[in-house]
């Protein structure tokens, strides 16, 4: 018996009546022999290691005090699997396959640790780490914040990547060595990891829509230390590792997605047929539905997908065992289908698309589309969920519950602003006598449309989908499009590698249809226009390219310039 954790505690078991006592992490009592736990705790004397000052970064493998008893050890690595493992299992929840958490999310994060050496091996090169003092005894959660110090393991033979972080500098710095190294993980990298994985096994969930369930709070991002155990509250300068400032943005996301797939060596993903929703041919199909499009618009989505040749299975899998691995962006490449085949039946150039609105009005069919009327009927919807956003933006905290304590002599300064602004926001409500507008509740069913069109109550309005399109004409016995000549800006790529696409600079120069048009998909997505925009351009550079020498014949017009030099427009004719 440990006479030294236990203090001689020499009562027998209720059950075997062996008198084998242990104490478990939690300081309760069991018997080492049959398991049994009971009530009794261990009583802990000194209190003082909880806000010990003298808590010094050191080398795991030299330390430099001997741990105390109630010290807990935990590596930082554990801590995003805590958070892996709430993010898998909302997923879950939300509909998503158990073979995702139980298989192939959990292998490619043991993989992951393998390759970068932090577990599953014999020998880990570099685990960080951070240590928490806990109490034994109940007090208020003002006064339960643990100390921690970051420490960090490195073996003699590799150079250590926090050999600048000490107690001597601030914990910003040893944060942001942490949050740009290349391999580390970091909350950003939980979300790509769960996208590959959901990529992995084909599940009807874009990056986009993940990210949308993000902001939504249906997978927990934010504010994720909230859910963390007692015994590993943050405190100090660990805090900054798992602090989440602001939403990771899309091209964030999918950058790191491709950098871990990199590092963890992944072979050739399942292949995106067109059974699987990822597809750009079903694709398209859910974003006419989403835009109010009419259904009869696919068949030239479908032209333009052949065309550009971006329906081949070779095409559309990730790969990252190439030299040059690329991770498609499939929902934004889905929109700019649609975007391409909108250009080549209206132009959208300002002025071809409402004449030839005008030509199918004296149709006198209700049930031909027109885009002056699809444009008079999704604009005041969409103005309206944009203002709804805002709403919802404006109203929501993004101050934890919890504060992050950072420090000891910071720790009351900062409980305090939290009780005055509480405070102050409660007389504010009871002054004005209104009670605080409530955001809409996650446990709403998740819907992966923005709109809802229909002659339904409730809907946001009258559907188009099953309209026909008046878009081709008769000339010498041989059908033409309506619209005989195809705009695009510059196609060539920059010659700088980190240049851009240059919408902002391009963006005033274009037409306000066109505009219009990506500011339409890039809510639905929740990207930039810029994303949406360069999904245009190289989706034109692969149609074009292909179709331009049979069929199309080139001539330039050239933009008005203002600051913008040699900026160029062509035009195609058929």
């Amino acid at each position: 018996m440990d006479k030294h954790l236990t203090g001689g505690y020499s009562e027998p078991c209720g059950q075997c009546a062996a008198v084998d006592w242990g104490i478990s992490d939690g300081g309760h009592f069991f018997c080492k022999n049959c398991h049994n736990v009971i009530e009794k705790t261990r009583d802990v004397e000194d209190h003082t290691v909880l806000y010990s000052r003298n808590s010094r970064v050191s080398d795991i493998t030299k330390p430099k005090r001997k741990k105390s008893e109630d010290e807990r050890e935990w590596n930082v690595c554990e801590g995003f699997q805590f958070i892996l493992k709430h993010q898998a299992k909302a997923l879950v929840s939300l509909g998503v396959c158990m073979k995702f958490e139980t298989e192939v999310l959990w292998n490619f994060w043991k993989k992951y640790l393998q390759n970068t050496q932090q577990a599953f091996t014999e020998k880990s090169v570099y685990t960080p780490r951070f240590t928490v003092y806990m109490k034994q005894t109940s007090e208020p959660e003002s006064d339960t914040q643990s100390e921690l110090s970051y420490n960090s393991e490195v073996t003699s033979n590799t150079e250590p990547s926090f050999s600048g972080c000490s107690t001597d500098l601030p914990a910003s710095v040893c944060s942001e060595a942490y949050q740009h190294s290349h391999t580390l993980m970091n909350m950003p990298r939980t979300l790509a990891l769960c996208y590959l994985a959901l990529l992995w096994v084909r599940e009807a969930i874009t990056l986009a829509d993940l990210l949308r369930m993000v902001s939504e709070r249906r997978i927990p991002y934010m504010d994720i230390h909230e859910i963390f155990p007692e015994e590993m509250r943050l405190f100090g300068r660990d805090v900054q590792v798992f602090r989440v400032w602001h939403l990771p943005s899309y091209s964030v996301v999918h950058r790191e997605a491709l950098n871990l797939a990199q590092i963890i060596k992944l072979p050739s993903f399942p292949t995106v047929s067109q059974d699987c929703l990822l597809h750009p041919l079903p694709l398209t199909v859910r974003y006419l539905l989403d835009a109010n499009l009419p259904d009869a618009l696919h068949v030239w989505v479908h032209k333009v997908i052949r065309g550009a040749a971006m329906d081949g299975e070779s095409y559309l899998t990730f790969d990252p065992s190439k030299e040059n691995p690329h991770l498609l962006r499939y929902e934004i490449q889905a929109v700019a289908v649609i975007i391409v085949a909108m250009k080549l039946l209206f132009k959208l150039d300002d002025r071809a698309e409402w004449k030839l609105s005008e030509e199918a009005a004296k149709k006198k069919k209700k049930e031909v589309f027109r885009l002056k009327r699809w444009f008079d009927i999704v604009q005041p919807v969409l103005e309206k969920a944009k203002q709804n956003k805002e709403r919802e933006e404006a109203l929501r905290k993004w101050k934890p519950t919890s504060p992050f304590i950072t420090s000891l002599q910071r720790k009351s300064l900062i409980l305090k602003k939290r009780r005055v602004a509480d405070y102050l926001e409660q007389r504010f409500h009871k002054l004005t006598d209104s009670a605080p507008d409530q955001l809409p509740s996650t446990t709403n069913p998740y819907s992966s449309f923005r709109f809802s069109w229909g002659n339904e109550e409730g809907s946001d309005g009258p559907s188009m989908y099953n309209s026909r399109l008046y878009c081709t004409s008769k000339k010498d016995g041989f059908k033409h499009l309506a619209n005989r000549k195809y705009w695009h800006p510059e196609l060539r790529l920059c010659a700088r590698a980190f240049c851009g696409n240059h919408f902002s600079e391009m963006e005033p120069f274009m037409p306000r249809m066109y505009v219009w048009v990506l500011d339409l998909f890039a809510f639905v997505l929740g990207v930039r226009l810029a994303d949406v925009h360069e999904g245009v351009l190289n989706v034109e550079r692969r149609f074009l390219s292909r179709n331009h020498q049979s069929k199309i014949e080139w001539t330039y017009n050239s933009l008005k310039k203002k600051k913008v030099k040699s900026k160029k427009a062509a035009t195609c004719v058929a």
